[in-house]
């Protein structure tokens, strides 16, 4: 009898490859990822690209075959303060985007705080906005998967897990990012693994080190990744993996490789599924 072997999706978020979507596409697929999450096109945001480019971007991943593993919003990744109903408008936007492009999955955050005030004092006002988000997102039929980005409310595993349960929403899940778990001096498999793998459902793949915290190609640094692969396979996971490397810059919104730097970001990460006998499509 022959035994499946396990398969996960390889997706990598285009825009730290290139600005030129045809240069995202031919780097992820020389990596064998035949999907990609889309955070921007032609140097605009996802939520900020005009109606003709969006659907400019549609046909060119249909043409080269490539599918969309989520929408990479910046929702959520604002103060606190900010009303809500900003938030909900740029989250219209992504749920449009997610449509068009064929995906169900778009990336959030919950909100950063004052310098000086502590996520006690803005958890209230978090927890109203995660709601209404998550809200909208049902309404919809889509799934808002919640990264774990430094100095969010939800940086912790604590308060990650704090999010999902009091929200309570089918919409809402959570995305696994091992090195922003890193920077904020988590173990993540030790630590937040058994904690999160009810609501886990999407792996974006970076590392990181604990004493400097810089980010390393996958299983280079402390984020544990070659135990969470194990468990992921032993426990079923089947979903998708995204290669979001930051070995070049970072910045507000998110970071930037390189092609030569993604490659190596890429081909580290498929040295460690293929330890672990998992393979990719």
């Amino acid at each position: 009898m022959t035994v499946k072997q396990t398969q996960w999706t390889l997706s990598g978020f285009g825009d730290e490859i290139s600005p030129d979507p045809l240069i995202q596409i031919a780097v992820l697929q020389a990596l064998g990822a035949n999907h990609i999450e889309v955070r921007s096109a032609w140097g605009t945001n996802i939520v900020e690209l005009s109606e003709e480019d969006l659907n400019r971007l549609d046909l060119i991943l249909r043409e080269q075959g490539m599918g969309v593993s989520a929408i990479a919003s910046p929702i959520g990744k604002v103060d606190v303060t900010i009303p809500v109903t900003v938030e909900l408008d740029r989250l219209r936007k992504a749920i449009h985007a997610a449509k068009v492009l064929g995906t169900r999955y778009i990336r959030i955050f919950s909100f950063y705080r004052a310098e000086g005030t502590g996520p006690e004092e803005v958890r209230d006002a978090v927890m109203d906005r995660m709601r209404a988000l998550a809200a909208e997102a049902q309404a919809h039929d889509v799934v808002l998967l919640h990264e774990n980005e430094k100095d969010i409310y939800g940086d912790t595993p604590e308060r990650v897990l704090d999010i999902v349960t009091t929200v309570h929403s089918p919409a809402l899940r959570v995305a696994w990012d091992a090195a922003n778990f890193v920077q904020v001096g988590v173990k993540p498999f030790s630590e937040a693994y058994d904690m999160l793998r009810p609501y886990l459902e999407y792996l974006q793949v970076k590392d990181a080190r604990a004493n400097d915290r810089l980010v390393m190609p996958a299983g280079e640094g402390d984020g544990e990744l070659r135990e969470t692969i194990k468990a992921l396979k032993e426990d079923g996971f089947e979903g998708f993996a995204s290669l979001e490397p930051h070995l070049a810059n970072t910045h507000h919104l998110g970071g930037f490789s390189g092609p030569a730097a993604f490659g190596v970001a890429g081909r580290a990460f498929n040295r460690l599924l293929e330890e672990a006998g998992v393979g990719t499509k």
